[in-house]
């Protein structure tokens, strides 16, 4: 029945692959969880490769690094049954019925995607990781990602993971994308995952800058539009009053204050939205 899809990079698994193996005997379900490190080279791999001890497990290293998208496409290549759970390594189901919540959708509905939701925990982490803690309770839980998901496998095999995107950030958008406009309706129930690894402020700062590059060469290439995302809706209305410039000059004259508060312990989304559309002005 299900094909669960993990892809790796520098996380060890084997606690939540324990958890969905426990799960999936529960339900009685025929089963495979197939995990696969993106050659991060990383020493958490020693205990990763226990995987490969467990009922109908694997783990798998890449020999070069793919991203993201391209290591779920290859996995998916390795399934063999008919639905896909794709799963971040850094999850871990938020209820003991998870996988028995997305047999029932199988047996019950005729949704061939169902996203089932990211939480955060309640508690406030440490001061250095804030940004990414609030802007994932705030935004990241009402938002549709790929980090639960359960898809027909012939679906995601032909509208697969654009293998041109190879850099972090916004494949998610892209593949969406790329199935709205295929007519599919991605449906969404109430089956969270917790998501557990919270990065540095610092850290989280850095890799929204590549996601952004990464979002400006999918805008460039025609993969993504204004429909598709808030910040080319807004860079786009910016250029049409011509300000577009001026919003790139006034980023760079404001950037290290911006960056100061969103490192702080009381960081702004709002200034980090304003940070994400200057940020792409800049890069235009």
């Amino acid at each position: 029945m299900f094909s669960i899809l993990i892809p790796v990079y520098n996380y060890t698994v084997l606690s939540l692959v324990n958890e969905l193996v426990k799960q999936c005997k529960a339900s009685g379900i025929t089963f495979e969880i197939l995990c696969q490190d993106d050659a991060s080279n990383s020493p958490k791999n020693i205990l990763n490769q226990e995987v490969n001890l467990l009922q109908n497990c694997s783990f798998f290293i890449n020999e070069v690094n793919l991203g993201r998208g391209k290591n779920i496409n290859s996995l998916a290549q390795k399934a063999v049954y008919d639905w896909l759970l794709i799963l971040d390594c850094d999850t871990f189901p938020a209820d003991a019925t998870f996988i028995q919540n997305y047999v029932d959708v199988i047996s019950n509905s005729s949704k061939k995607i169902t996203f089932g939701g990211i939480i955060y925990e309640d508690k406030k982490p440490e001061k250095e990781q804030l940004l990414r803690w609030i802007y994932g309770q705030k935004r990241e839980t009402s938002s549709i990602l790929t980090s639960n998901l359960l898809i027909k496998k012939d679906v995601f095999l032909q509208y697969s993971f654009d293998n041109s995107i190879t850099k972090y950030g916004y494949e998610d958008l892209s593949f969406f994308s790329l199935l709205k406009k295929n007519n599919f309706e991605i449906s969404r129930i109430e089956n969270p995952t917790f998501h557990l690894n919270l990065e540095t402020s610092e850290v989280f700062l850095n890799k929204t800058k590549i996601a952004l590059e990464n979002l400006f060469f999918l805008y460039n290439s025609d993969k993504i539009s204004r429909e598709d995302s808030k910040i080319i809706k807004a860079f786009e209305f910016l250029k049409k009053l011509k300000l577009a410039k001026f919003s790139s000059f006034l980023f760079k004259k404001n950037q290290i204050k911006i960056e100061r508060n969103l490192l702080s312990q009381n960081p702004s989304l709002l200034l980090f939205d304003l940070y994400k559309l200057g940020y792409f002005c800049r890069l235009k």
